[in-house]
């Protein structure tokens, strides 16, 4: 139990704590890193782990050389492909169903699912580019996508453009401006803003369908 503790524990805080974790697994920082991307895109029931913030920490990180820039750019894009990839096909082969199977516990939230569903009602097959840039339906898209049927064309040409806009835009934001004085003496701040800043789009989709 201790063991799971410390290891949710470093997933949950990669983002703050990237220099003693790097000095503490060396070179299999990236191993990590892969991991907990492949997870927070292609595992519906871990939408908790961080992308965004994560992705700019690691940029500056990158910046003052604790990893190489373009080895995690590789990996981490590799990561959120593929990972969106697998959470396709687990959505087009199982559906909602086989998560939420009666007298089973319930592992997918029908409100992370219903904010999906409208995102995707709003920007049709874009949902998969930008939904990206937004928490928690970044985790739900390719899963709603697979479930829907979407033609695996349409959806990973959407998977590998969303990819590599989402990871480059964060990554080498972080690279070229977390260095910045003000970044780096605000830095829980800059990562609290960019949180805000990416969970906005889905709120005020949800208001629009209410009202």
């Amino acid at each position: 139990m201790n063991t799971i503790k410390v290891l949710l524990d470093i997933f949950l805080h990669l983002d703050t704590a990237l220099s003693s974790i790097a000095a503490q697994f060396g070179i299999g920082i990236y191993a990590i890193l892969f991991f907990v991307f492949f997870s927070e895109t292609g595992l519906v029931v871990t939408p908790f782990l961080p992308g965004d913030s994560l992705l700019f920490a690691i940029g500056a990180f990158a910046s003052v050389g604790g990893v190489s820039i373009w080895v995690a750019f590789t990996i981490l894009l590799s990561a959120a492909i593929l990972g969106n990839t697998v959470n396709y096909i687990i959505g087009n082969n199982l559906g909602i169903a086989f998560f939420n199977r009666p007298g089973k516990r319930q592992y997918i939230h029908e409100r992370h699912l219903e904010k999906t569903k409208l995102f995707f009602i709003a920007h049709g097959s874009k949902a998969v580019i930008l939904s990206r840039f937004i928490p928690i339906i970044r985790t739900f898209a390719p899963f709603i996508a697979g479930v829907s049927q979407m033609k695996i064309s349409e959806f990973m040409f959407s998977n590998i453009v969303g990819a590599l806009a989402w990871v480059s835009l964060f990554l080498f934001g972080g690279y070229f401006f977390g260095t910045i004085p003000f970044v780096k003496e605000h830095f829980s701040l800059v990562i609290f803003i960019i949180i805000l800043v990416t969970t906005l789009p889905p709120i005020i989709v949800g208001i629009r369908h209410k009202v």
